[in-house]
């Protein structure tokens, strides 16, 4: 090989990556982590220069914020992540808020129903009726609202749990009595299973 013929292949080989590609690269990588990455972390994946990582980092930053986009690019805690804008922030508030009321996962919503349907219940009850270990969940509802703590057991002292008002204004109830009967949606046999129990 020719002295000519080696530099072109050990150029080729070193020449920095196109732009265009290293700051989508950055970018895709920027929108799937939950903390700051650092830019010799970014340098190490992406196979580049950290000096070149850097200065593309800065770049972003700096067109976001021109034109006004409605995140960040920030360097926070040794590392790069995007955030919201603050003057989006009650934007974004209300959004998270009333997403999270909206929303409940199925354990939530079993959770919920024997909750509403054997009030007060111990979680020991509700994870022996759901068949599984309801406490993470019980925490969650307790924590938007829909649940809340109505004493203890005078037997096993374990925490007693209820509906809230809260509850009962995003139902649409006036009070438990109006919560639809259970006995249509229930197999004829239920009575022999709880006694099995």
């Amino acid at each position: 090989m020719s002295p000519s013929e080696s530099e072109r292949v050990e150029d080729a080989t070193t020449a920095p990556a196109e732009p265009g590609p290293l700051r989508s690269a950055i970018e895709a990588i920027l929108l799937v982590v939950d903390e700051p990455v650092a830019e010799v972390t970014l340098a190490q994946v992406l196979e580049r220069p950290t000096v070149e990582v850097a200065a593309v980092l800065r770049d972003l930053a700096a067109e976001y914020t021109a034109a006004g986009r409605g995140f960040d690019l920030r360097e926070v805690g040794g590392g790069w992540r995007f955030y919201t804008r603050a003057d989006y922030a009650p934007v974004v508030e209300r959004f998270v808020r009333d997403g999270q009321q909206a929303r409940l996962t199925q354990a939530a919503l079993e959770t919920l129903a024997v909750v509403a349907y054997r009030q007060p219940v111990s979680r020991a009850r509700v994870a022996a009726v759901r068949g599984v270990n309801s406490d993470g969940v019980m925490r969650t509802l307790v924590a938007r609202g829909l649940v809340e703590e109505a004493g203890t057991d005078p037997e096993s002292q374990a925490v007693l749990y209820r509906t809230t008002s809260y509850f009962l204004e995003r139902l649409g109830l006036r009070d438990l009595g109006e919560l639809p009967e259970l006995a249509p949606f229930l197999p004829d046999d239920v009575e022999t299973l709880e006694e099995q129990k």
